[in-house]
């Protein structure tokens, strides 16, 4: 245990972190369309952020694993070098493809980043503090969501889009020496054979189910062999994978852990509960510039009201670790998920801004507890050998559920808007210079003021739609993480007995 100023300087190395890595994405996600104009290459544009998550997903149950058996700092330290030698490649890229490879390297790092930093909060942290650290962890997390659009719009529109990926360096080079010199790790580890051909397999999985994923549809149909074979070969690999992990000595994911009720329904929680979140952030943001006429700026801000939910509830969740059982957070909560996402199917075209910030309110009400609650609930149990492992994969199911909520949702809203727009223009139809068929398109700033009112109202209303449809498909990932919360079982974070676990592991 790290003690006084020494674990409060640990503590803000690990939140700066936290905040480098899970606010990378939503950076990149504002700054791409000008990063695309500045580099070409828009055939390819999905691999600047799937490069990075297929790396970061596929190294976070490996590197869980391997801060179990070689120690925490160390690969954690690694992980941060990688994360900022690949901040600094991105900013250097000259072409999509070469931005694309930096971009794995950067999820290399982050991989190894996120777990391993909740991990070691709860290696320092006091089994009685762990609740509120835990909460404002999560808190952290959630305002990297929010935050992240904004300060990569004003990067992008004021400096250069490179600058969202060199912002890295200054912060995490103070985390590097915070955790580096001032954190001493106490817990003995012993060297265990590493699981290479899981590993391999796990990767593998991973990557030929993104490929499908972004694939489908796009440069492919989705009956085509090519599709098909990829799904087939991500089943192939991943069953695989199941089959070598419960034969190895040290595998990299021990499916026993899944034995434990409240380890497996947690992981089920994080998966799609992050898929609803997700959908709720990418596309209330749509709704407000695309059908209210906001701004960019405006519908980043939109999201101000979701952030400042999820941070009540994260910290209130983990305040509350102590006093009530995880169920007993967890199932009010996340009802208030499902109640806001099944509101926003309510969406027209006369719904006012203030009805919509209620919505988002619920949804951050609904999801803050996940992010802090979920985190000790996975490790609940364990000994501090098994806690990266139990952690990591926590993470790799979130980011897994997140990742398939922008895949799956993305191509429901694209396929509904468009046939909308079919039956409305009669497809692919030109109107006051807009190519109706072209979603990107039809609802700039530039265009929209000249598109006549007739038109935009009827293009206004597919979105509407669209969205409408998207969150009504949302809801039923939310339900189900409802539902895992009834599954929990009835245990309480109990300080007095993780320090019994401390002891005796």
């Amino acid at each position: 245990m790290a003690k006084g100023n020494k674990m409060g300087i640990i503590l803000g190395g690990l939140l700066l972190a936290i905040l480098m890595a899970s606010m990378d994405n939503t950076i990149v996600a504002t700054a791409i369309g000008t990063i695309v104009g500045d580099l070409g290459g828009f055939d390819k544009l999905m691999w600047v952020t799937s490069a990075y998550m297929v790396a970061e997903m596929a190294g976070m149950p490996i590197f869980g694993k391997l801060s179990d058996m070689y120690g925490r700092k160390r690969f954690f330290v690694f992980g941060m070098i990688i994360f900022m030698i690949g901040s600094a490649l991105c900013g250097t890229a000259e072409t999509i493809v070469q931005l694309s490879i930096y971009r794995a390297i950067q999820g290399i790092g982050g991989g190894a980043l996120m777990p391993i930093a909740f991990t070691i909060m709860f290696d320092v942290v006091p089994a009685d503090k762990r609740g509120k650290m835990g909460g404002l962890f999560g808190a952290v997390f959630g305002l990297s969501s929010i935050f992240g659009p904004l300060i990569g719009a004003y990067l992008t529109d004021y400096i250069h889009w490179s600058w969202i990926f060199y912002i890295n360096l200054p912060i995490g080079l103070v985390a590097f020496v915070l955790i580096a010199f001032f954190y001493k790790e106490s817990i003995e580890h012993s060297k265990q054979k590493i699981d290479y051909l899981g590993a391999m397999t796990l990767v593998a999985s991973i990557v030929s189910l993104m490929f499908a994923l972004e694939l489908g549809g796009k440069e492919y149909a989705w009956d085509s062999g090519m599709i098909i074979g990829l799904f087939a070969l991500f089943a192939l690999l991943f069953l695989a994978f199941v089959y070598i992990e419960r034969r190895v000595e040290e595998p990299i994911i021990t499916f026993g852990m899944f034995k434990n009720r409240l380890y497996s329904t947690s992981n089920v929680m994080a998966i799609f509960s992050g898929a609803a979140f997700i959908t709720a952030s990418i596309y209330i943001p749509v709704f407000i510039q695309g059908v209210l006429g906001g701004s960019a700026t405006n519908s980043g801000l939109v999201l101000l009201p979701m952030m400042l939910g999820s941070v009540v509830t994260a910290a209130g969740g983990g305040a509350l670790l102590a006093k009530l059982k995880y169920r007993s957070i967890m199932i009010p909560t996340t009802t208030l998920l499902v109640i806001g996402i099944a509101l926003l199917t309510t969406l027209t075209t006369d719904t006012s801004r203030f009805m919509v910030t209620i919505f988002m309110i619920l949804v951050g009400l609904g999801i803050g507890s996940s992010f802090s609650v979920l985190s000790n609930a996975a490790i609940h149990g364990f000994t501090a050998r098994q806690r990266g492992s139990a952690s990591s994969t926590l993470n790799f199911n979130r980011e897994l559920g997140m990742t398939l909520g922008i895949t799956v949702f993305g191509i429901i809203q694209s396929h509904v808007f468009l046939n909308r727009l079919t039956a409305a223009f009669s497809g692919g139809q030109q109107t006051e210079g807009i190519d109706l068929s072209d979603p990107s398109n039809i609802l700039t700033p530039q265009t929209r003021d000249y598109i006549p009112v007739p038109v935009l109202e009827k293009i206004t209303e597919a979105l509407t739609s669209s969205l409408v449809q998207t969150f009504a498909w949302a809801s039923i990932p939310a339900v189900i993480a409802l539902a895992a919360a009834f599954f929990m079982s009835s245990e309480k974070f109990d300080p007095a007995s993780e320090m019994e676990i401390n002891r005796n592991s």
